[in-house]
């Protein structure tokens, strides 16, 4: 491996030490636990090393695409060409499988809010944007008609912002204002960062902590954080990796360690 993280701990049955990194990937890879027959679609270097951890592991039904839209079977490491191709899907039957729900996709964004409104579009007034970004996309769809979790790197106030300057993907609030047709496929599961995993579990739906990294603590999170975020008394760690899963992200999903230069010890 490229390096540890310092405050890592020891992984399953006292191997080499767990990175950030590595937590990372378990806890974006339970995201599609037991998911059955769907189609994942990871957004990110982590997301795509835990969607193929979890197909190799605990989500053996999970359906994986390449950047060229064919269904892969056996799970190579990152980067490289599949080994095995078991379909071709097509850009009509793809957005087909989107507004059907048969889909989990883990996004990233600009900035999300409280309430799971997310931002890839601009940073500040659309009128007149200090930046901008990579416009609303597939956000909205995305977000109405299937499982949507995200995936963000770099927790800050500059990211986990109280108001998103637009939104993209819709968050709670938004859906439930625009009425049942936007809130009858709304489902966002969990939001995963470099500090710990978060879900929508508080009062309206807003954003809750439900475990931290080993290493991490409640008053880090907040401290990164622009809004009141939720908490429970005792808030747990991330789950260990087990020692097969740490050999799979290691040896045969990551072995060029392409996770660490996303979330840097």
């Amino acid at each position: 491996m490229t390096r540890t993280d310092p405050t890592a701990t020891a992984g399953a049955a006292g191997e080499a030490t767990v990175t950030r990194a590595e937590y990372c990937v378990i806890a974006c890879a339970e995201a599609w636990r037991d998911a059955g027959e769907i189609l994942a679609s990871p957004m990110g270097t982590i997301p795509s090393i835990a969607a193929r951890l979890a197909k190799l592991t605990f989500s053996p039904d999970l359906l994986l695409t390449d950047g060229e839209a064919l269904l892969i079977g056996d799970v190579p490491a990152v980067g490289t060409p599949s080994a095995v191709t078991e379909g071709w899907l097509p850009y009509r039957k793809h957005l087909t499988m989107v507004m059907g729900g048969r889909r989990h996709v883990m996004m990233g964004a600009s900035q999300i809010d409280r309430f799971g409104n997310q931002n890839i579009s601009c940073i500040g007034d659309w009128e007149r944007p200090k930046r901008q970004l990579l416009g609303v996309r597939g956000a909205p769809v995305n977000t109405l008609n299937n499982p949507v979790s995200y995936w963000l790197p770099r927790h800050s106030k500059r990211v986990f912002v109280e108001k998103v300057d637009m939104i993209s993907g819709v968050g709670y609030d938004s859906a439930a204002a625009a009425g049942p047709s936007a809130t009858r496929f709304h489902d966002l599961r969990r939001v995963v960062s470099n500090l710990g995993v978060f879900d929508f579990g508080a009062a309206d739906h807003a954003m809750r902590l439900v475990s931290l990294h080993p290493g991490v603590t409640v008053e880090q999170v907040r401290e990164a954080t622009g809004f009141a975020l939720a908490t429970a008394d005792d808030v747990p760690s991330t789950r260990e990796p087990t020692t097969e899963e740490l050999r799979l992200i290691r040896d045969v999903v990551d072995p060029r360690g392409l996770r660490e230069r996303e979330v840097r010890s």
